[in-house]
C-alpha cells in the first residue's frame, strides 16, 4: 500500500485548505453587473482583458504597460508586491490570460493565513516548510494552523520607484524570522518589462512569424543581504520563487523539458508530489523519455504537483490550450553550476533542506466534498538557495511568453524548442 504523504507542498495545498476553510462563494445575487459578468466569465473559462482590467481598477491601482502597436498589454498591481495580475496578446477584446479570484477581490476581505487573489505572475520567497521556513514560527508544528503567509509577500505593497510605458520598478525592505530562529533582513527589488517580438525571438531562438500575435513580459527579481550575518546552510538561506496561475481548459498541458541521462548521476526525471490521494494516474502525466519531456494536464480537475531539479531542469518549461491555440512560455534564469542548493519546501523536518526544485507545475482540482478554489494551473520557477554575505545578492528573471495564431505555425516552435508536434500534445 502507498503511504500517504502528509507533508505538502507549496500553493496547492495551501489554496486547497484555504478553500476547504471557507468555499467560493456561488450567489450572485449582491454583485454589481460588472462582478455577475466576471463571476459568469470565470465559471465559463472566457476571460476578457478589458473587463478583467475594468474590474481590478474597481478594487486597486493597476499600471497598464502596453507594446508599440497596443494589441500586447499587461496589468501590474503595486499593491500586491508588483504582481502581474492578467495580459493579453490581442488587445482589449483579447483573452485575459492570468486567474483571478474575482470573489475574493470583490470582497476586499482579509484573510488570516493566505489571501490567494490569483495574479498571472507573483513574487514569494522560498522555502515553505521546514527548519529553514519563513512561513512558520519556531517551535510550531508543520500544520495549517501555524502557517502564516508572511504580509510582505502577501498583503503589504512594494513601493513603486519608476514607471515608462513598457516597464515599472519596485522595491521592498523586509525583516523575516525563520523556524530556527533566525533573522534575516532583506531588500527585494523587482522591475516588470514588456519584451518585444525581436528580444523574444532572440532569446529563445524561435521564429515569431507574421499573424501569430504575442505579448511577452520580464521580471527581473534581486535579493539583497542587508543585514550584518551571512546566509548559509546553518543559518538556512532564502530564495526568490515566481509562480504564475494561469487558466486552464480540457485541452491544456503542462510541457517541461528535461536533462537526459542516467537516473545514478542526475536523480529521478520528475518528482510527483502526493497530497493523500496516491500519485498522479498515468492518463495525467507521462513522461516521453526519448524525447526528454515531460507532460502533465492543466484542465484544473484533479489536484497535482511536479517537480523537476536543478540537475535534470532546463531553463523552459511550456503549456499548449489546444481549444484557444495558446502557447505559453516560461523562461527561466538557471545557474551553469547545477549543483547549487535549491530549498526544499516540504512541511517537515528536513534531512536534505538544500535539495529542492528548480522547476515546478501544479494543477488544482476538487477537493473530497466537491469544492475547490480554481480552477488554476501554475508554471513555477525558483532561484538557488541564496548564499549571501551582507550587500551581496542574487538575481532571478523569470520570462511569460503568449503566443496565439494558426496551428501550423505554433507546431513549428513546438518542433524547435521540444521535439513535439502539437498532435503528440492533444494526445495526452
Amino acid at each position: 500500500m502507498k503511504k500517504k504523504n502528509k507533508y505538502v507542498l507549496v500553493l496547492g495545498l495551501l489554496a486547497l485548505v484555504v478553500s476547504c476553510k471557507q468555499k467560493p462563494k456561488t450567489d450572485t445575487s449582491d454583485k454589481t453587473d460588472n462582478e455577475k459578468i466576471m463571476h459568469e466569465n470565470q465559471k465559463e473559462g472566457n476571460h476578457n482583458y478589458q473587463s478583467d482590467v475594468a474590474f481590478l481598477k474597481e478594487h486597486m491601482e493597476i499600471i497598464e504597460l502596453s507594446d508599440a502597436n497596443g494589441m500586447g498589454k499587461v496589468a501590474v498591481a503595486p499593491s500586491l508586491q508588483g504582481r502581474v495580475m492578467t495580459s493579453t496578446a490581442v488587445g482589449g477584446e483579447g483573452q485575459s490570460f492570468g486567474w483571478l479570484n474575482y470573489d475574493l477581490i470583490a470582497s476586499g476581505e482579509v484573510k488570516e493565513h493566505f489571501n490567494p487573489l490569483g495574479g498571472e505572475e507573483r513574487f514569494w520567497l522560498g522555502p515553505e516548510g521546514g527548519q529553514y521556513s519563513i512561513y512558520f514560527k519556531p517551535g510550531t508544528t508543520f500544520e495549517f494552523d501555524n502557517w502564516y503567509v508572511p504580509k510582505e509577500l502577501d498583503t503589504e505593497p512594494f513601493e513603486l520607484v519608476g514607471k515608462s510605458k513598457n516597464e515599472a520598478s519596485f522595491k521592498k525592505e523586509m525583516q523575516l524570522l525563520n523556524y530556527s530562529g533566525v533573522t534575516f533582513d532583506l531588500l527585494v527589488e523587482r522591475t516588470v518589462r514588456l519584451l518585444s517580438t525581436e528580444k523574444v525571438a532572440d532569446v529563445l531562438g524561435i521564429d515569431i512569424e507574421e499573424g501569430i500575435n504575442m505579448v511577452g513580459f520580464e521580471t527581473e527579481n534581486i535579493l539583497t543581504n542587508t543585514g550584518e550575518n551571512t546566509w548559509n546552510e546553518e543559518s538556512g538561506m532564502l530564495s526568490i520563487w515566481i509562480l504564475s496561475m494561469l487558466n486552464p481548459s480540457d485541452e491544456t498541458n503542462v510541457i517541461i523539458p528535461f536533462k537526459k541521462g542516467d537516473e545514478a548521476e542526475l536523480g529521478k526525471i520528475v518528482t510527483d508530489y502526493e497530497f493523500g490521494n496516491g500519485a498522479i494516474p498515468a492518463d495525467r502525466l507521462t513522461v516521453l523519455e526519448d524525447k526528454g519531456v515531460i507532460l502533465f494536464s492543466a484542465d484544473g480537475k484533479s489536484r497535482g504537483k511536479i517537480g523537476v531539479s536543478p540537475k535534470r531542469a532546463l531553463p523552459i518549461a511550456a503549456s499548449y490550450d489546444a481549444k484557444n491555440q495558446v502557447l505559453t512560455l516560461a523562461h527561466l534564469s538557471l545557474p551553469e553550476d547545477r549543483n547549487k542548493g535549491y530549498v526544499n519546501s516540504l512541511w517537515k523536518l528536513q534531512d536534505n533542506p538544500f535539495e529542492g526544485d528548480a522547476v515546478n507545475s501544479y494543477n488544482d482540482g476538487p477537493l473530497e466534498d466537491g469544492s475547490q478554489l480554481g480552477p488554476f494551473y501554475e508554471i513555477e520557477s525558483s532561484s538557488p538557495a541564496a548564499h549571501l554575505a551582507k550587500n551581496e545578492n542574487i538575481v532571478h528573471v523569470h520570462r511569460t511568453v503568449h503566443l496565439k495564431g494558426d496551428k501550423d505555425k505554433l507546431e513549428r516552435i513546438t518542433k524547435k524548442l521540444f521535439n513535439l508536434e502539437l498532435a503528440e500534445i492533444n494526445a495526452f
